[in-house]
Formats: structure tokens, C-alpha cells, sequence
């Protein structure tokens, strides 16, 4: 390539471009400063936009939820609204009035306790976003100031009107006006993955009038003027007028450079700030991050609806016996002097002295309300977020990026995952391209082994070898297919390995035969090392080659200086392409504005020579026609027309004798797309100078022509000369998948999830995508929503109703097939896509949507992911996880219910959004079927298990009132009252949400199934709920029932002496101490020594402060005055009351277990049992059976393929068989 002049490239782009993706178009003057229209911006005078009615917002961005003035009130609001803590408040207030029955620092304490560490907590996450946010904001740019000299700002510091200098690979920092490039025509290559999810670069072009500003001292006087839209969300489109020396030129989106998108192939621009901050496009499509909530919490308050249901009624039952005795008996009860009366209590007004006595019972039996519940899942989901954060498995050795959970309030959540959305570009691929395989003049090279085969020839204990035949029997090394070798030893043992096989199945976590060369993962020794040329089809080869490394966009590039050169083009393919000819012994080195420069291999000596070919013509690629053409002309002026596109495309355009190798071309690519490839056919025609003159002479009239018609014009001339072909083969590249996603897809499948794929590339990209990475199979039926490119509608009603037809339709053949098993597949493109998402057509779109086993929506732009996200979560009414990597994926991140975002070199805006944020794809397995199915068993059995021991607890209190006529005395100490959920029973219920495992992780891992106990919810279903409230209400009922029965019946000492109420009520206490503690021990599923330590120690802590408590001054201890050491601890009525009540509290519990896990045992109970007697060694068949049996029937996934393999194998062995025997028994010989 030749040296840039002055810093600038010779190139001039402009002008091998044909049709108008960069021309601007003619916009109206009358739209300028109408509705909508009305943003003024000072080119290079940006003092100008600090004062109205110019000032526009800074170039900062925030993803916090709260800053310093609104945490206060924000952070109290989302605390108060949880239902728990709204009742405790009002407690608190009335607590401070002489109605309260307990003292105000009892209950206004433990309130400000649990709110305080919630708030910090919420205070901690929402500094780490704003950390990032920081990260983000103090990035720098090189700002124009004055005189031309430019200055590095922060990002943040940018203002509308600033003149900024962005070099090669750096991020635009806001919406910038294209001035001028390295290259002379002022044409840059601009790369919007993290916007739109596509990989293709995009070419911009800047006015010709502004091109003259090519270096920095130019913008010394620079002055103009813009109107243009105001700030909206429309990525492709952009208004405005340029005002510059007294002239008016129209600006288009191909000026318009958008913020988050990349520099490519360009070495530097000048820009002028348009849009700043909150303005620019990027953050206009992304929506305010939401206060998420998980669907446990969200059902732990009907939960806490329902406690609340039943504190109200036992406190009108308590007001009901109150009133009853105060009207019927308080008169006979002469020492307890009824006439004296106060404010709380008057004799004679039965009615007023009830509804004193509810609201004190409503106080008096708030721990039926668990307090602690809240900020002790609070502190258990920081705990768990640190140990998935610490989970070295999680841990990316290549990016040195682990697991991040940026947020704790969703752990749960992650076990009840039905519906995941996923970006493509990034999360799913690597955004590099590699050449795999190719075929030629019938003849298919790089035939590799797929993965698939490898794994169904190794269940079916059979051997792959390759024989080939060829369709003229002229080449012994052509076309191959696959011959399986068997026995009928092998054929017995098939039905009965096929399970334990298959649940063996390791599936590779990279591909066969890493790449040395990036680009290039080809293994084929009949093209490589020249040896090509021993070939006896040299013609068609070397003018295969010749395509590859001719028509193209590229540029070379050497940095290195050595021999080998590095690429830059439009597309990652074309990267590929010349990376690949180049490995073939075709390099393409040097480029000039009329030249192309080859130095290839001579197939006659074999001599490497250079080679110089005349571009006469580029028709590039296009989405709607699907192919780029090439006219060159070699150096004996042969004029060639070079083409490549999509293999239907081309197929249509092939002369009569130019599809000799049609049959196998086909065949080839049908096995390059089973393997997830993408394809591209290659063909040629020679032209004749007289036929060339002619068409070129119409093409450039076309070309010249100014108006509408152009397009169709240049269309129409293309179609006369890409015609005739002569088809020469194709090619196949990998949009390599990243490492592990095969095997996270299906293992994510046998889970139970379906996957969704919302890309903004081409469908042909999208589905080639699904195919690699399991989501489609061959066997599907695909539903394709489109609109058709050449029906010309009337009118946009006839669009929607076009795709209503199309909807029904597809919905009828559902309907008809799917009792047959056969899985159906759904592809939708952007504008059929945009259509569906209307309000009078979501309905029947998303009904046929969740009742296909894939959904790919192709061309989405990030408001439709987030749209697509937010009516899925809706219409389905389940847990929904989006995850994507780039700022194109902030809306969908958002709006689900989980959203993860990839921590991947495309900046940092879909993880700064994100609740997770993982290093790559694969982690998402890990994530969910084990620490998400931990997570949601560890809160769900928490909650239930502080339901039971607040209402064991609570309960007490009231039956208590039975014995007192519903006086609303208390039975038990103060201090009691706010030691039992802080201090007594806090310590192994946190050891539960943070230790407890019903299996290990490899077990989680080779039992995908147990991950859809958190999506039917099984573990916190209402049935549980209910079961654990009764659960508490006997305990309740016999712990106080048999401790007052046997302190009624038995004396309290030796010398006789009863107990008072004091030593009833410790008793009493330490029965529930005991039996709640003892009552986690039959939950918990993993034992380790800190719950023992905290179980046993929270039993000891009870003793230790009622002999502490004792000691101090009776002012302080009053009846808890040395209680245990002369009282309880030396009446032996006291140790055996304890024990027996025990035991006979938890025996209703331990039985309903016995019988449960005996009689109905679930998949968790069986598995643990057969862990326990090891089963999984001794048996390893049984195992694997059950293995198998566990795993969902899935119509994706890697195995899902296998399965389709073998089937497909067996038939070909049960044929190759029966042909065998036949053959024998027509044998002469036999």
C-alpha cells in the first residue's frame, strides 16, 4: 500500500463505490427549526452552550440510583415499602405512648438496626456503580481549545460545539459531526457492535466542503453552524443542515459519527460535538436502571400479608376476651382494684378498653412478624454474593475477569430462570472469523470431523473412515462421505450403552484443531504447502484463489514487518478471505486507486510472482443483493467479472455450463451449514472488451445519475453483466463461538430454559449462529416472519396484515404438528419484527413466540430488545434473564428480570447496567444450575424457616393470654423479647442461607434437571407455607401447653415451692430456644462446623446471658435476678421439662419428613441417598441411569444434535446391513 501524503491516504473510496450508501440526501430547509428541529449548535464555540438558550446537558453519564440528595428519601422509601418494616414503624410510634407493653428502646432499636444495614447496603452497591460510572466519564479525548492547539479532556468535560480528534481504535465520545478523515475524500470506517450488534464496519463520509480540514491548525478560525433534530433514540437516522462559509449544505446519518461506536481502519477524524451526555443516541435508547425485586421477596410479602392476617386476628380475639371479662368478671375481682381507672383502662367502658387492648396486642404479638427477617437476607445475599464472587470455577484465567454479582438482591432469582434473551456479537461469538473449510470444482478440502460425528460414532462404538467417490470418476480424491464400520457385537451392545453414553458425552470446549493463525483454522494438505499445484484441476483452484483475494474491500496492513501481512476490510469475513489465499500462496499486498497487486504462486513452476491487476468496477455487497462483484482486468487484458454471495443468489445467476460442480457445491455447503458455517459461493465469467465497453458506458450514466431512481438504475445495469457464471466453489467460515457455549446451551436446555437470540445482524448471520451453537436443527420446522422485499405494499395496514397471515398461519401448522414432537423453530426479521411488537399484533405473535422450542430475531435494534424483553416478561409471566455485552444490550439488560452483562473488550455499559456480570458465555451454567438452584433453596427454606420460629415463638405470647384473661400481661422478659431474633436464633438460620447444599456442584452439573425445582417453585409454594405455619402453631401449642401442665402438676423445688411466672416464662423460653434451633438441624442438608458451632453456641448464648443477666443489679435484671443459679439451674423439673417438651415439639415434624422422603422422596432425596451410599461408584450404571432419566427431553442442544445423529447413523448401518446381506445372498459365491 502506498505511504499516506501529508497523513493522508491516496485511497479514495468514494469512488469504487457504485451505489449511494454515503451520498446525502436532499433534506426539506422547512424541517429545520420546525417541531423537533430545533437544536442549534456552535461549531468550536462551545462557551456559547453554557448559557440558555443553548445549554445543552455535559458529556457525563449516570447509571446510580440514587446521589446524595435523593438516597435519603429513596432509600427510605424502598424500605418502608416492604410491608414488615411499614408495621414495625408504626409500632415504633406507638411504642413511645403508655399503651405500649414493652419499653420504647426494645422496639424502636431493632428497627433502626434492620432499615440502617439495609441502607447501607444499598448505599455500598450504588457507590460501586458510580465507581464505574466514573471510570467511564473520566476517559479522555482530544479536545480543540484554541489556536488549534488540542488538549486531552475528560469525557465528562466534553461540550456541544467542542472540535474533537479521534484516533484509530478509540471510542467516539459523544454524537460527533463528521468533518474530515485521514483519507482524502474524508471517508472513515466506523465499527457499532456495541450499538447494534453488527460486526460489518460502516462507512461514513464527511461534506466535501469540510474536507480541507485535515489538520489541526485548520480549526484555528473554523467556524459554522448547525440545526439539526432534536436528541431522540433513531440510530439510522439523522436531520440537519450544515451552515458553513455563508452556504447551506444538507447532513444525512452518514456524517454522524454516535457515541460507543469505534474507529476502524482509519487512522484519525475531527468531529464536532452534536449531542452530549443524556443526549446522544445511545443513552437515549437506554431506559433508567429499575429497582429489581425477586419473585421470592415479592412473595414473602403476601407471606408477610398473611402473618399480618393472623396478628390481627388473635388480637381481636384477645380485644373480644378482654371486653367479655372486663364487662362479665372484672367485677368479682375485687383485689385488683377495678374502680381504679386510667387512660389505658376503664371498667365501665367494656367496649373502649377492647379497642385499647387490640392495638396493644397488635404490638404485643408483632413477632409473629419477623423483623429480622429482611436485613438477615440481606446480610445471607452479601454472603452469597461474595462466595459467587470467590468461586474460583467462575474465574477466567485468559481475561483475568471473574464472576461479578453487582447487585444481591436477585441471587434467588437466578434459580428460577425459565426465558433467556441473548445478544449474539460478543456473548455468544468471539467477533472473529475463521477460514474452515472449502470446496472446489466439486471437491471438498478442510473435512474435518465435526463435533456431533465424534460423539455419536463414539456412543454407537463405531469408527469414522472416509472413502470418496467422484460423480465423473475422474478424481479418486473427491467428494467423501462417511462409512461406518460395525459389528453385530456392536449393534447388541447399542440399546444398551446408548444411555450410559450418553450421559458421558464430554463435549469439547474448543473447537477440533486450534488455529495457529488467526483466521485461518484449516487443515487440509492437498491446498496447503503448494501442493495445490500437483492438482489436475489447477484452473479452477487458481482462479478460486484469485476471487478470494481480489474481490474484496481490504486493505493491507503491515506492522510487524514481516512477510506474512495483516488485513483491514469492511466485514470479518473478507479478513478471513485474504488471510486464507494469503496461506494459499495468493497475497494480496499492495492497493492503489486503480491497481490491485497479487504476489501468487506460479502453478506451472511454482514460483512465487507478482502480479497486477486493473479494478475496473466495485458493485459491493448489500443486504438486498446479497452479493459483491468485482470487474478487473490482468495483465494480458483478459477482463474478469469475480463474484461472491449467497449461494441462492449466485446459483440464479450461473450459465447453462457453468453449473458443472452444481450438485456437489451443494451438497458440500448443506454439511458446512449443518456445522454452524457461515457460506459464500464463487464464481466468474470472462467478458469481452466490446461487452465491456458497452455496459460500462450505461453503468456509469447510472452511476452520474442524481435522484431516486439511481438505485434501481445501478440495480439494473448490475444484473446485465452478473449473469452467465461459472460456478467454482465455495466457502465456508466459522463466526467462532466462544469457548464453551455449546456445552452452557445444553446443559441450560436440559435445565429447562429456552434461549432466545435478539441480534441486530442479518438473518442469513443469525441463523448460521444457531446452528453452531445448537439452538437450531436441521429437523425443525422454521417459521420465518419477514416482509417480502419485492411486494409493494399499499400501505402499512397491509404490512400488519401481511403479517398477521403469516403469524396465523404458522400458528395453525403448530397447532396440527405439535402433538408429534417435532419442534419448531421461530425467525423473525427487524421490520416483520417492528410490526409484531404492535399493540393489535403482540398477542398472536408471542403466542406462537413461547410455544417454539427457538426464537431468533434478527436486525433488532436495542429499543426492541428491551421492547421484545419487557412483553416476554409479561405475556409469560416468567423469569426472564437478558444478557448481552454491549450498550446496544442496556435496554434488554434493564428491563428483565435478571439482566448479566458480558465483561468483554466492547467497553463496560451493559455490565455497569447489569445485575451479573460474567467474563464469558459459559459461566452463565455455572451461575445458574449451581449457585442460582443453591441460592433459591437456601432463601426459600430461610424464610420458611423464620415463618415457623416467629410464629412457635409468637404464638406462646398468645396462648399465655388464655391463662390471664387477656390482660395482655407479657410472660416473658423484655430483654428476652429483643435477644430472640437478634442474638439467639440470627446465627445458624444465616449459616443456612449461605452454607446449605442439597447436592454438590458436579452433582448440580450431571443433573441439570434439579434446576427446575426453583421454576416450579417448589421449595416456596403456598403448600410449604402453609405447612410451616402449622408446623408453628403446634409447636407453640405444645411447648406451652406441656410446660405449663407439668409445672402445674410437680412441684418446682424440694421443699415444695411452685413457680412463679419468671420461671415459667424462662422455662417456657428456653423450650422454644431449644426447639427451634434443634428444628433447623432436620432442614439443613449440609452439615459443616460453623452450623454446628453456630446451632450449639446460639443454645449456649442463651445460658450464658440469663447467668450474666442475673448477675447485674436487680434495678436492671428485675425478676431475671440470679434466676439460673439459684432458681432453674438447680430444679431438675427444670432440665427434664426442657427435654421432654423438646422432643415431643419436633416429633409431629421429624415424622412428616420420615414419611415424606420414605414414600414420596424427590429427585434431590434419591440423588443424596445415592451419594450417601456411594452409589455413584459401587453401581455406576445405576447412576448413570438416573443421570439420564433426569435430563429434560430437549428439542436444542449439543446433545440434542447427537441424538439426531444417531438416529440418523442406525439408519445408515440398518441400510448399509440389509445391503450387505442382499449382496451376499445374490452372491455366486455363496
Amino acid at each position: 500500500m502506498a505511504k499516506p501524503l501529508k497523513g493522508k491516504r491516496k485511497v479514495r473510496w468514494s469512488k469504487l463505490y457504485s451505489f449511494a450508501r454515503t451520498k446525502p440526501v436532499t433534506i426539506p430547509s422547512k424541517q429545520v427549526g420546525g417541531p423537533g428541529f430545533t437544536r442549534v449548535v456552535f461549531c468550536n464555540e462551545s462557551h456559547i452552550h453554557e448559557k440558555k438558550p443553548y445549554r445543552y446537558p455535559k458529556n457525563s453519564i449516570s447509571t446510580t440510583r440514587y446521589n446524595f440528595v435523593t438516597f435519603l428519601p429513596k432509600a427510605l422509601f424502598e424500605q418502608f415499602r416492604r410491608v414488615a418494616n411499614l408495621y414495625f414503624l408504626l409500632a415504633a410510634i406507638l411504642s413511645v405512648t403508655s399503651i405500649a407493653p414493652f419499653s420504647k428502646a426494645s422496639v424502636i432499636a431493632p428497627l433502626v438496626f434492620v432499615v440502617g444495614i439495609s441502607m447501607v447496603k444499598e448505599a455500598v452497591e450504588d457507590w460501586h456503580r458510580f465507581i464505574q460510572d466514573l471510570k467511564v466519564n473520566s476517559r479522555t479525548a482530544n479536545v480543540h481549545v484554541d489556536n488549534g492547539i488540542f488538549v486531552h479532556k475528560p469525557w465528562k468535560s466534553l461540550c456541544v460545539g467542542d472540535v474533537v480528534k479521534v484516533e484509530k481504535n478509540e471510542y467516539f465520545p459523544s454524537d460527533l459531526l463528521l468533518i474530515s478523515s485521514s483519507y482524502e475524500d474524508g471517508l472513515c470506517y466506523v465499527e457499532t457492535m456495541n450499538l447494534d450488534g453488527e460486526t460489518n464496519l460502516k462507512a461514513k463520509r464527511s461534506l466535501e466542503v469540510t474536507l480541507a480540514l485535515d489538520d489541526d491548525m485548520e480549526f484555528s478560525n473554523f467556524k459554522a453552524t448547525i440545526c439539526c433534530e432534536d436528541p431522540n433514540p433513531n440510530l439510522y437516522s439523522f436531520v440537519g443542515n450544515l451552515e458553513f462559509q455563508d452556504e447551506s449544505y444538507p447532513l444525512c446519518p452518514a456524517q454522524v459519527l454516535l457515541r460507543d461506536s469505534k474507529l476502524r481502519n482509519t487512522e484519525y477524524v475531527y468531529g464536532v460535538v452534536i449531542f452530549s451526555g443524556m443526549d446522544t443516541k445511545v443513552v437515549q435508547n437506554s431506559t433508567r436502571s429499575p429497582s429489581k425485586r425477586s419473585r421470592v421477596e415479592r412473595k414473602m410479602d403476601l407471606v408477610i400479608y398473611l402473618l399480618f392476617s393472623m396478628l390481627v386476628f388473635i388480637s381481636l380475639l384477645t380485644a373480644v376476651g378482654s371486653a367479655w371479662y372486663t364487662k362479665n368478671e372484672m367485677k368479682t375481682w375485687w383485689y385488683l382494684r377495678p374502680d381504679d381507672t386510667d387512660d389505658n383502662f376503664n371498667p365501665s367502658d367494656p367496649l373502649l378498653s377492647g379497642a385499647l387492648q387490640f392495638i396493644r396486642a397488635m404490638i404485643l404479638y408483632g413477632y409473629l412478624i419477623p423483623i429480622s427477617l429482611y436485613v438477615s437476607i440481606e446480610v445471607v445475599k452479601i454472603l452469597q454474593a461474595m462466595l459467587i464472587n470467590k468461586d474460583i470455577e467462575l474465574y477466567d484465567e485468559t481475561t483475568c475477569k471473574s464472576v461479578e454479582a453487582r447487585t444481591s438482591n436477585l441471587n434467588e432469582e437466578l434459580g428460577q430462570v425459565e426465558i433467556i434473551l441473548t445478544d449474539k456479537t460478543g456473548t455468544l461469538t468471539c467477533n472473529q472469523m475463521e477460514f474452515r473449510k472449502c470446496s472446489i470444482a466439486g471437491v471438498s478440502y478442510g473435512g474435518e470431523e465435526s463435533q456431533v460425528d465424534l460423539a455419536a460414532t463414539k456412543i454407537l462404538n463405531t469408527e469414522l473412515e472416509k472413502y470418496s467417490f467422484s460423480s465423473e470418476q475422474t478424481d479418486s480424491t473427491s467428494q467423501s462421505f462417511e462409512m461406518f464400520e460395525f459389528s453385530v457385537a456392536d449393534l447388541k451392545n447399542q440399546n444398551g450403552s446408548q444411555v450410559s453414553e450418553l450421559a458421558k458425552i464430554a463435549i469439547p470446549e474448543s473447537p477440533i484443531g486450534e488455529s495457529v493463525i488467526k483466521g485461518f483454522n484449516f487443515d487440509d494438505e492437498r491446498l496447503l504447502n503448494k501442493k495445490w499445484i500437483k492438482r489436475s484441476n489447477i484452473p479452477d483452484i487458481t482462479m478460486f484463489f484469485r476471487v478470494m483475494a481480489l474481490c474484496h474491500t481490504g486493505i493491507p496492513v503491515n506492522d510487524d514487518g514481516t512477510e506474512k501481512l495483516k488485513y483491514e476490510a469492511e466485514s470479518p469475513e473478507e479478513v478471513a478471505f485474504l488471510i486464507a489465499s494469503q496461506e494459499f500462496g495468493f497475497q494480496f499486498f499492495r492497493r492503489t486507486q486503480s491497481t490491485m497487486v497479487l504476489k501468487e504462486v506460479d502453478p506451472a513452476s511454482g514460483a512465487v510472482v507478482e502480479r497486477e491487476y486493473k479494478l475496473l468496477n466495485m458493485l459491493e455487497f448489500s443486504s438486498a443483493r446479497k452479493r459483491m462483484s468485482v470487474i478487473i482486468k490482468d495483465e494480458d487484458d483478459q477482463i474478469f467479472l469475480l463474484s461472491k454471495g449467497a449461494d441462492s443468489i449466485i446459483y440464479d445467476m450461473l450459465a447453462d455450463d457453468g453449473k458443472l460442480h452444481l450438485w456437489e457445491t451443494r451438497a458440500h455447503l448443506a454439511d458446512y451449514a449443518e456445522d454452524g458455517l457461515r457460506t459464500l459461493a464463487f464464481a466468474y465469467r470472462k467478458i469481452e472488451s466490446e461487452e465491456y465497453e458497452n455496459w460500462n458506458t450505461t453503468f456509469t450514466q447510472a452511476k452520474t445519475r442524481i435522484g431516486p431512481e439511481r438505485d434501481e438504475l445501478l440495480e439494473t445495469a448490475s444484473k446485465t453483466i452478473e449473469k452467465d457464471l461459472i460456478l467454482l466453489g465455495a466457502v465456508a467460515v466459522e463466526d467462532k463461538l466462544q469457548r464453551g457455549v455449546p456445552n452452557c446451551i445444553d446443559k441450560l436446555a436440559q435445565a429447562g430454559l429456552k434461549i432466545w437470540l435478539l441480534t441486530g445482524d442479518k438473518k442469513e448471520t443469525a441463523i448460521n449462529i444457531g446452528f453452531a451453537c445448537s439452538l437450531l436443527q436441521h429437523e425443525m420446522k422454521q417459521f420465518h416472519l419477514s416482509l417480502g422485499i419485492e411486494t409493494n405494499y399499499s400501505s402499512r395496514q397491509a404490512m400488519i396484515v401481511d403479517i398477521l397471515v403469516q403469524i396465523e398461519t404458522a400458528y395453525e401448522v403448530y397447532c396440527k404438528e405439535s402433538n408429534k414432537d417435532a419442534p419448531f423453530a421461530l425467525i423473525v426479521d427487524g421490520k416483520a419484527l417492528e410490526l409484531a411488537l404492535r399493540d393489535d399484533v403482540k398477542d398472536q405473535f408471542l403466542q406462537l413466540a413461547v410455544n417454539c422450542a427457538s426464537v431468533i430475531c434478527c436486525r433488532v435494534s436495542p429499543k426492541q430488545k428491551a421492547l421484545i424483553t419487557r412483553l416476554v416478561k409479561e405475556y409469560t409471566g416468567k423469569t426472564t434473564l437478558a444478557i448481552g455485552d454491549g450498550a446496544n444490550d442496556v435496554g434488554m439488560i434493564q428491563e428483565a428480570d435478571i439482566g448479566v452483562g458480558i465483561s468483554g473488550m466492547e467497553g463496560m455499559q451493559a455490565v455497569m447496567a447489569s445485575d451479573f456480570s460474567l467474563p464469558q458465555f459459559r459461566f452463565l451454567e455455572r451461575l445458574l444450575i449451581v449457585h442460582g438452584h443453591w441460592c433459591y433453596k437456601r432463601i426459600s427454606k430461610m424464610v420458611l424457616y423464620f415463618v415457623y420460629k416467629n410464629v412457635a415463638f409468637g404464638l406462646t405470647l398468645f396462648y399465655y393470654q388464655f391463662c390471664t384473661s387477656f390482660s395482655g400481661d407479657v410472660i416473658y422478659d423484655d430483654w428476652y423479647m429483643v435477644l430472640f431474633n437478634v442474638i439467639l436464633t440470627s446465627l445458624p438460620v444465616i449459616s443456612l442461607g449461605v452454607l446449605d447444599q442439597d447436592v454438590s456442584a458436579d452433582v448440580c452439573l450431571q443433573f441439570p434437571a434439579l434446576y427446575q425445582q426453583g421454576q416450579k417453585n417448589i421449595y416456596f409454594s403456598w403448600t410449604r407455607i402453609i405447612g410451616c405455619v402449622s408446623n408453628g402453631l403446634i409447636t407453640a401449642a405444645s411447648i406451652f401447653i406441656l410446660s405449663v401442665y407439668s409445672f402445674s402438676i410437680f412441684a418446682f423445688r424440694e421443699g415444695g415451692e411452685v413457680p412463679d411466672m419468671s420461671h415459667l416464662g424462662a422455662t417456657i423460653y428456653t423450650c422454644v430456644i431449644w426447639t427451634v434451633n434443634c428444628q433447623i438441624t432436620l432442614i439443613i442438608s449440609h452439615f459443616t462446623w460453623i452450623q454446628h458451632f453456630f446451632i450449639w453456641g446460639s443454645i449456649a448464648m442463651w445460658y450464658i446471658f440469663l447467668y450474666v443477666y442475673g448477675l447485674l443489679h436487680p434495678m436492671y435484671s428485675t425478676t431475671g435476678y440470679h434466676l439460673l443459679t439459684e432458681a432453674l439451674g438447680t430444679a431438675p423439673i427444670y432440665w427434664l421439662v426442657t427435654l421432654l417438651v423438646v422432643v415431643a415439639s419436633l416429633l409431629p415434624n421429624f415424622l412428616c419428613l420420615t414419611i415424606h422422603r420414605s414414600f414420596y422422596p424427590m429427585d434431590d432425596h434419591i440423588i443424596k441417598e445415592m451419594k450417601y451410599t456411594e452409589k455413584d461408584v459401587t453401581e455406576n450404571l445405576m447412576w448413570l441411569r438416573e443421570q439420564n432419566n433426569s435430563r429434560k427431553k430437549t428439542h436444542i442442544g449439543f446433545s440434542r444434535r447427537v441424538e439426531a445423529k444417531i438416529q440418523y447413523l442406525k439408519t445408515q448401518i440398518h441400510q448399509k446391513k440389509t445391503s450387505f446381506y442382499n449382496s451376499m445372498k445374490n452372491s455366486p459365491f455363496v
